[in-house]
């Protein structure tokens, strides 16, 4: 029990933290999840966090939010998912909720849309060091499925402009398909 209570608080406490100083969105949040549970704790590999934040990418809903419920609920069940969303959600509601009270002065603030538009920079960077370590697991496990898979996404996304949630939707499918296949065959339990 008492050790169930530290993993909650130090559950809590990393996703304060993270919400906190986390700006950019779900992509930035969810990397630093992984970076956070996989590389620092140790309580999640690397692959199974891969496949919680494919989870998470494919559920309805703010991926920050999906990302904590899907991570807290694999550490520590229900009390740990309810522990991950708050400490996800508090933060930019505080946050949000004093921007507001102050909207006026902020948007008309040089200091402020400079430093807005300084961070933009930067969360792009996150993203595109996310996007260079997530494809480069999927390219050291030389899985030629998921590399097309990956290849397919981007070509369909990038150069036909189709919209990533019917990319989703087709990997959703693709994916239940051939682990229905899998099962048939008696590869997956």
């Amino acid at each position: 029990m008492k050790r169930e209570k530290g993993i909650l608080l130090k559950l809590f406490l990393s996703m304060i933290s993270l919400g906190t100083f986390t700006f950019g969105g779900g992509y930035v949040i969810v990397t630093l999840m992984k970076k956070k549970f996989a590389d620092e704790y140790h309580w999640i590999d690397e692959k199974e966090m891969l496949d919680l934040i494919a989870i998470a990418q494919s559920a309805p809903g703010a991926i920050a939010v999906n990302g904590s419920i899907v991570v807290g609920y694999k550490l520590a069940g229900i009390p740990g998912m309810l522990v991950s969303i708050l400490g996800t959600i508090l933060p930019p509601f505080v946050i949000l909720s004093l921007v507001s009270m102050f909207y006026i002065a902020f948007r008309d603030n040089i200091w402020v849309h400079s430093m807005l538009t300084g961070m933009q920079a930067g969360v792009a960077a996150v993203i595109i060091a996310v996007v260079i370590e997530m494809g480069h697991g999927i390219l050291v496990e030389k899985n030629r499925v998921s590399v097309l898979i990956m290849a397919a996404a981007f070509i369909l996304t990038f150069f036909l402009n189709i919209n990533v949630v019917y990319v989703v939707i087709g990997c959703i499918v693709f994916g239940a398909v051939r682990t229905w296949r899998a099962m048939k065959k008696g590869e997956v339990q």
